[in-house]
């Protein structure tokens, strides 16, 4: 279960972009399913400004509380309001309903310097 079309990091979120430098991140099937059932989201405002490799919220599951760390930095454009009332989404539907925010990149190149499902895939194997 590792989206083609998506970039990816070594942290285990993914990224999916588009022309105007807004992506779209989550956290991948492998993530969910290492920490399980997840119960709770806290993510940023709409508005806030986040950088590269920071921690832009957390999720905590029944097994642990782990990090979300922002693939790219830019402003917050959107975030899953839906997640609030039913978190467990992310684990059913990682790459679609389970979408965690909207950033609009402050550099959409960076997007491409991110790993490739290929790379991802031997990262998660190894």
């Amino acid at each position: 279960m590792i989206p083609e079309q998506l970039r990816y990091t070594a942290e285990h979120e993914w990224v999916a972009g588009d022309d105007a430098g807004t992506v779209r991140i989550g956290i991948t099937h492998f993530a969910q399913d290492a920490l399980g059932d997840i119960v709770y989201v806290q993510l940023p405002d709409e508005g806030a400004v986040v950088a590269a490799g920071e921690s832009l919220g957390e999720i905590e599951s029944t097994k642990s509380v782990s990090e979300i760390y922002a693939p790219v930095g830019g402003r917050v454009t959107a975030r899953n309001v839906a997640l609030a009332d039913t978190p467990e989404v992310i684990n059913t539907d990682p790459y679609g309903a389970g979408w965690l925010v909207e950033i609009a990149c402050d550099d959409p190149a960076v997007v491409r310097t991110l790993l490739t499902a290929h790379a991802y895939r031997e990262l998660t194997e190894n």
